[in-house]
């Protein structure tokens, strides 16, 4: 079981090649969807929320940012190095209908995006 947990840990921060040619990862999502809203929740620990841009493509929700070593560890010695670094982005379908607007805020180390539904009369 402890196995299969390391493997699935390294499935979500398995590293990707951007369109770029630039390292990239994706970071884990949780989507839950109330009458109102659609909630995004994003572990980025570290990564402050108003350094991801964010932004509804069609039926996406893209979000991309870098999350970078703390200055005070940039010259220290690393024992372990499991979070991943650099530059990240993730592409995620979002529950069918429209929305009027984006909020995002850090909670608890994980990036929370809030997607306010619009209402059928235009609001």
């Amino acid at each position: 079981m402890l196995a299969r947990a390391e493997r699935l840990h390294r499935a979500f921060f398995s590293p990707l090649l951007a369109a770029a040619r630039r390292p990239a990862w994706e970071p884990p999502v949780d989507i839950l969807e109330t009458e109102e809203e659609v909630l995004v929740h994003v572990a980025l620990p570290g990564v402050s929320a108003d350094r991801v841009e964010v932004a509804i493509e069609g039926d996406d929700l893209v979000f991309a940012g870098i999350r970078a070593l703390p200055t005070e560890l940039q010259t220290a010695i690393i024992h372990r190095l499991e979070l991943p670094q650099g530059r990240f982005e993730r592409r995620v379908r979002l529950p069918a209908g429209a929305y009027s607007s984006i909020r995002r805020s850090a909670v608890d180390g994980c990036l929370l995006i809030v997607l306010q539904k619009a209402s059928e009369f235009g609001g």
